[in-house]
């Protein structure tokens, strides 16, 4: 077993370029990390380009060896711990890394579904890694994303939708404007958040609609707001004005399931 040991050698040099979004761009490509997200990755067949393996976590028995088994079928390059510690983006790291191909090719967006999530210029990459994570819980399967949002393979981003990253179509849109009138076109009605209304989001049917989430300070923007067919806010009765931007899509979006379940 050949064990790398050189922080110069162009395959780690490679890999921990993908710490940065230009190369991700570049490399169409991201990186995941521990045992249960590349477990998760094999079972939903996303492409593994490389997966790499810290030599001493096999001594302490982190990966079994039915996982070593599993993950010899791939591209595999074991590593010593000095090398690993370079390319890892966690604290306390399970030994194992994989690099992934973008699941970015151009599907579409699926019109039959009830509801579509798109967020607009959303920033914080947890708040972005939730909704992914919540989005997939629904069992919906795609969100629209609009240029200024955050990264959708962020290391962060990644961590935070646990697994959900292989599962949910993510349709990163130069204009959002213009890919909201193109879903409007399809039969659906655009709806935003907004404390500028009377409407509650329990007013409102989920059934062929695009909810539109805002960044993170300044919320929905004011073309968006004017284009849209249905403005809505989540009531509250405490002082607090508004909420993160992923609570307030988890309860829109859980507000959907218990429709849906209801009938």
């Amino acid at each position: 077993m050949q064990v790398i040991s050189s922080k110069d050698n162009e395959i780690i040099k490679n890999i921990r370029k993908l710490k940065e979004k230009k190369y991700r761009d570049i490399e169409n490509s991201y990186i995941i990390e521990g045992i249960k997200i590349v477990k998760e990755a094999i079972a939903e067949k996303a492409t593994i380009k490389q997966i790499v393996v810290c030599e001493e976590c096999i001594n302490d028995g982190e990966l079994d060896k039915d996982t070593l088994y599993e993950i010899a079928k791939y591209n595999l390059i074991y590593v010593t711990k000095k090398v690993f510690d370079l390319i890892t983006d966690v604290k306390t790291p399970q030994g194992i890394i994989a690099v992934i191909e973008k699941n970015n090719a151009n599907k579409g967006i699926d019109y039959s579904q009830d509801i579509i999530i798109a967020l607009d210029d959303l920033q914080d990459p947890g708040n972005l890694g939730t909704i992914l994570r919540t989005v997939d819980s629904a069992n919906l399967n795609q969100i629209i994303l609009s240029k200024n949002s955050a990264d959708p393979y962020n290391p962060k981003v990644v961590r935070s939708t646990m697994g959900a990253i292989f599962r949910v179509n993510i349709l990163e849109v130069e204009n959002l404007k213009d890919e909201l009138e193109k879903v409007k076109q399809n039969g659906f009605k655009v709806m935003v958040t907004s404390l500028d209304t009377k409407s509650s989001i329990y007013d409102t049917e989920y059934n062929k609609k695009v909810i539109v989430i805002g960044n993170e300070a300044n919320g929905v923007s004011k073309e968006i707001q004017n284009m849209a067919d249905e403005k809505v806010k989540i009531p509250m009765i405490g002082k607090t004005e508004s909420l993160n931007a992923s609570v307030a899509t988890g309860i829109m979006i859980y507000e959907y399931v218990r429709r849906k379940i209801g009938k």
